[in-house]
């Protein structure tokens, strides 16, 4: 067996070892593997897969095992429906909260659209999160970019911000985008300022990662639900289309969507990822509710 080192909150080592162990899971979920078999499978004892998984997911892994079921998904889908309909016949809106931590989405103009990202000074660095390695970037108005990655290559996250800023200034800096990452994956938001997102998309982008922000933590929707809470009931392959372009993953949650099926559909940054966040969210969230109750 493997020596167990100790987890941190941004243990790129743990969410390797718990994205094997999730996606081992998802493929035998009708099965019900045991804690032993798990366990085997990452090559780790079972008492320390088990002490190590209950750390990172809030539950053990035989009751993180439900959050991967269709059945799950779909009553989700249903409760997260009644919840956003309660929410908008009582003319309230979802802040978008994860946990404590409130996201406010602002857009560029079309004339700084048109410019590149000229006069722009954009902040980034590549950081260890619970969901794996992500690039973080910003300006002076807000966080511009996260991408999670599947490889840290920083030239090759550079590269990428040049490509989507052509005519911004490239700046790396760890400890100012340090900061934001610990605002955002932290469990508890010490700070309750909003925290500003800064976007390049088209109208109706907009309007999708708008939508996506009144989604509540721990909540699924459907392509064509989003579309219908939009008012465009038509729109869910359009909407899909606006998903995958989603410039700010997991603050932007566009993990929540699913297919109508109980399947997961796609997602920019890789099927077992959305897996992941989804599962860790619902163990959360209910975590959260027993707290709270």
């Amino acid at each position: 067996m493997k020596p167990l080192r100790e987890a941190t909150a941004y243990d790129l080592e743990t969410y390797e070892c718990m994205a094997k162990a999730i996606a081992f899971m998802r493929q035998n979920h009708l099965n019900q593997p045991d804690l032993k078999t798990i366990a085997q499978h990452v090559h780790l004892s079972e008492f320390h897969f088990q002490r190590l998984f209950t750390k990172w997911a809030g539950v053990s892994p035989k009751r993180f095992l439900q959050y991967l079921t269709v059945e799950y998904a779909k009553s989700k889908i249903t409760e997260t429906k009644n919840l956003l309909q309660l929410t908008a016949e009582a003319g309230l809106s979802s802040p978008g909260r994860l946990h404590d931590l409130f996201v406010k989405l602002e857009a560029m103009s079309p004339g700084e659209l048109k410019t590149g990202g000229a006069g722009l000074q954009i902040r980034y660095g590549v950081h260890e999160t619970p969901f794996g390695s992500c690039l973080i970037a910003m300006t002076a108005r807000g966080v511009c970019n996260l991408h999670f990655l599947n490889v840290v290559d920083e030239e090759a996250a550079e590269r990428q911000l040049r490509a989507e800023w052509a005519n911004a200034e490239i700046i790396h800096d760890q400890q100012t985008t340090r900061e934001i990452r610990d605002r955002i994956f932290q469990r508890v938001a010490v700070n309750r300022s909003p925290l500003v997102l800064y976007v390049k998309g088209t109208n109706f982008q907009i309007q999708v990662w708008r939508a996506l922000l009144r989604i509540p933590f721990g909540g699924i929707t459907t392509y064509r639900g989003l579309a219908q809470s939009m008012g465009r009931p038509k729109a869910a392959r359009a909407v899909g289309n606006a998903l995958g372009s989603n410039p700010v993953g997991y603050l932007i949650p566009c993990h929540r969507v699913i297919r109508e099926s109980g399947e997961m559909g796609g997602y920019r940054w890789g099927l077992d990822r959305k897996a992941i966040l989804l599962s860790w969210e619902a163990s959360h969230h209910q975590t959260l509710g027993q707290n709270l109750s």
